[in-house]
């Protein structure tokens, strides 16, 4: 395979030649690989969103509001998607092991520290640093995984991968919870730094080594060039606006639904609201099968049913009964990760050149979904209340809609464009 540098060409997508020795269901290492990067989606989810399911709690101890507690959350994302390109470029020269090992240590460390935030101040600039730290993970992720495995069994592969992020988001949550409920949210986010730790020592054990990659020379301006090549790209820019639109709605709907859900007419205690995020357990489901919905469906019919997922699940949160309430998070938590998964490996199939960068950007681009949707979430709620918040949601969801039509059209266009040519 040619080298993966930062401005060379890097080969990728369905047209891609799988080598012999490349990854693939059943094959030796495959298991190995599954399990490491799912660990480390664990990690990666678990401290990224640790304080979300916090903020009730946090907003009282320190006596700030939704908005300004919704900042430990926002700030994390937010730090990650500013990270996330300058890191991936990094790991063209060092390797995607290597980049995803230091990555996980860094942050494992950073939130070990993270409870003894004297003020919201401090907390809010130990999980920007944590943000930060955990940007080398997702893009060298795809990347790795674009390079060691079978192109056939790349969506597979990053459903995985996407699946171990939905079980710590879960687990973290839970685990926050329980933990907050009995010694309060800096024992919850200790734990969480603990859960982490192992996780990373885990992936660190069983990660096969790259057996694809090939080092290149940092250039900044190749890496400028291919950054502008993927802009360029109509098809790469929609899926990285379904990506941010997809995170914008999951990033509001987890970030407020602690507030909703321990004021009235429910009342949970945190204990009970950390166990809501059982639902995740959908997105491990519905993320795992992305490549069986795209090979029924095709990449449009499997956005179009996660578009409508989630919609649904919007509309029925809007019930003031918990049974809705649940339905409603799993709705939407099967939509936003089905319509995740088949979004990100879109992206490692379309892009020729580049594959850490493409990556990278919709990355970028997902988590400032994700710090947009926390912070505009909490300032809607605010405003208006879960109601605000739902709206909020639908909006983004009608931009997917109206991305993804679109694209259809261009389609459909280049397509008539191509055939009219061809008989001339």
């Amino acid at each position: 395979m040619p080298p993966a540098s930062t401005g060379a060409p890097t080969t990728v997508g369905a047209s891609t030649a799988p080598s012999p020795d490349q990854l693939f269901p059943g094959a030796p290492g495959y298991r190995r690989m599954s399990f490491a990067l799912f660990a480390a989606g664990v990690a990666t989810f678990a401290l990224l969103y640790s304080t979300q399911a916090l903020l009730p709690l946090i907003s009282g101890d320190l006596g700030v509001s939704a908005s300004a507690a919704s900042w430990t959350v926002s700030a994390a994302t937010g730090a990650l998607a500013l990270c996330v390109l300058p890191l991936s470029a990094l790991s063209e020269r060092f390797g995607r092991s290597r980049t995803m090992t230091v990555s996980l240590v860094v942050a494992v460390a950073v939130g070990l520290l993270v409870p003894f935030a004297p003020n919201v101040g401090w907390l809010v600039a130990l999980r920007a640093v944590q943000g930060a730290a955990l940007a080398g993970l997702p893009a060298s992720a795809m990347a790795y995984l674009a390079e060691e495995v079978r192109p056939k069994a790349l969506v597979a592969a990053i459903g995985l991968f996407v699946a171990g992020n939905s079980i710590g988001g879960m687990s973290g949550r839970i685990l926050t919870g329980w933990v907050a409920q009995a010694w309060g949210w800096r024992a919850a986010l200790a734990a969480v730094g603990l859960l982490a730790a192992g996780c990373a020592v885990a992936f660190r054990l069983l990660l096969p080594r790259s057996r694809h990659f090939k080092a290149a020379p940092l250039d900044p301006r190749a890496l400028a060039a291919t950054v502008r090549g993927h802009l360029a790209d109509p098809l790469l820019v929609r899926l990285y606006a379904i990506g941010a639109l997809f995170m914008t709605v999951f990033g509001a709907v987890y970030t407020v639904i602690g507030y909703r859900l321990t004021a009235a007419p429910f009342h949970l205690p945190q204990g009970v609201v950390g166990s809501i995020f059982l639902v995740y357990l959908v997105g491990t489901v519905s993320s795992a099968a992305a490549g069986q919905l795209v090979a029924r469906l095709g990449r449009r019919g499997a956005l179009y049913l996660a578009v409508s997922t989630t919609t649904a699940g919007l509309v029925l949160s809007l019930l003031d009964t918990l049974a809705a309430v649940l339905a409603g998070l799993v709705l939407i938590t099967a939509g936003f990760f089905a319509g995740h998964a088949v979004a990100s490996s879109s992206v490692s199939r379309t892009a020729k050149t580049g594959r850490a960068q493409a990556s990278a950007l919709y990355q970028s681009a997902y988590y400032l979904g994700s710090s947009a949707g926390g912070t505009l979430g909490a300032i809607a709620f605010h405003a208006g209340g879960w109601p605000a918040t739902v709206l909020l949601g639908l909006l983004a969801v009608l931009g997917v809609v109206s991305v993804t039509l679109y694209g259809s059209h261009a389609a459909r266009v280049e397509r008539r464009f191509a055939a009219t040519h061809a008989t001339c």
